[in-house]
């Protein structure tokens, strides 16, 4: 018999369809964790809207500091169409994501058996992107003149360092050597226009590139990438790309596999020094919160992640195999894929096929 391992996970469900998905995820990781020799000890944290509404502020000012100490976070969804989604972001996400130098965002995009594509003949699509997730177009760095007058002036710089490009790129190449499959990185820029910042990207990303040359590269224009997304998305297999670039085209890759709610992530400290945090990607959707019609296999998804980054290999592919199965068959399928069923359903569908 297996010895137990037991993790400590914190649990952020936030605002919306968060609070429907992440209790899908745990019911999951309990039922995986027990046939595969692991514990959870799950830790809950109020934040998001709600705690804003009381509070003036997405989490408390000793929020990293209560997360530092997990094996890993888990997040629902965080946004309400009554808080600037720019408070949102900097006020929750960000502060995570650079407080723990979560710099790998990472985000597939599988065509699963059974899920139809909006394309005409998508072809095999696996594909993962990498976002480069600390600095970037997300640095924050400027500000404003003249603030709320006639003349306001808004400066706005993205921050590119040859540390953070370079990390970034190295995990991608990693990535597509383990994954082996097409073996293929594509870098993402617009080096045509911007001149400076990502000229530094390509010249960083052929220089890491020069290490591995039984990987094959492409470097496009994120128009052209954007293009190549819908004409031919079976080319890509790891995608790395700059912070806001990764972010757009990561969401019209999720729309080509079938659904963003079908979209899982994982913002990585590949260093492990810092607890990495797993999410879907699709937000909070309140136009269907609470109505307990929101897919929860991007969450039951980004959970699979989680358990792969915590060393539980054969726990994180028996989920992904799970939900694969549960697709492939068809019987359950949330709104956004067509079908009637509704959360619950797919949840217990998915905990169904992992224990058959």
């Amino acid at each position: 018999m297996r010895s137990m391992q037991r993790f400590s996970i914190a649990v952020i469900p936030g605002d919306g369809v968060g609070q429907e998905v992440v209790p899908a995820a745990i019911k999951v990781l309990e039922s995986v964790g027990r046939r595969f020799g692991a514990g959870f000890d799950f830790e809950e944290y109020e934040w998001g809207a709600e705690y804003y509404f009381r509070h003036g502020r997405m989490m408390p000012a000793e929020a990293l500091d209560l997360l530092r100490t997990a094996d890993a976070i888990l997040l629902g969804a965080v946004g309400d169409p009554k808080i600037p989604d720019h408070i949102t972001l900097n006020g929750l996400l960000l502060p995570i994501r650079r407080g723990f130098d979560q710099f790998a965002n990472v985000r597939p995009a599988i065509l699963y058996r059974g899920v139809p594509s909006p394309l005409a003949a998508p072809g095999d699509i696996d594909m993962v992107v990498v976002r480069e997730n600390t600095e970037g177009e997300y640095a924050q760095v400027g500000g404003f003149v003249y603030h709320h007058q006639p003349e306001e002036v808004a400066i706005q710089t993205a921050v590119f360092t040859h540390r953070g490009i370079e990390r970034v790129v190295r995990f991608a190449f990693e990535l597509a050597r383990k994954r082996n499959k097409k073996r293929r990185v594509t870098s993402i820029t617009k080096s045509n226009a911007q001149g400076f910042g990502m000229v530094l990207w390509d010249r960083v990303f052929q220089a890491v590139a020069s290490e591995y040359p039984e990987i094959e590269t492409e470097s496009l224009l994120v128009d052209a990438a954007a293009m190549n997304f819908i004409r031919r998305p079976s080319s890509f297999d790891v995608v790395v790309a700059s912070n806001l670039f990764g972010d757009i085209l990561s969401d019209v890759s999720a729309i080509l596999t079938g659904s963003i709610g079908l979209a899982p992530s994982a913002n990585l400290d590949p260093t492990r020094r810092y607890p990495s945090m797993f999410e879907p990607v699709h937000g909070s959707a309140p136009d269907i919160a609470g109505r307990g019609v929101v897919n929860p296999l991007a969450s039951i998804l980004s959970a699979g992640m989680m358990l792969t980054h915590l060393g539980l290999e054969e726990a994180g592919a028996a989920v992904e195999r799970a939900v694969s199965s549960v697709l492939a068959e068809g019987k359950f399928k949330t709104a956004d894929l067509g079908g009637t069923s509704r959360t619950g359903e797919v949840t217990d569908a998915v905990m169904g096929a992992l224990n058959p």
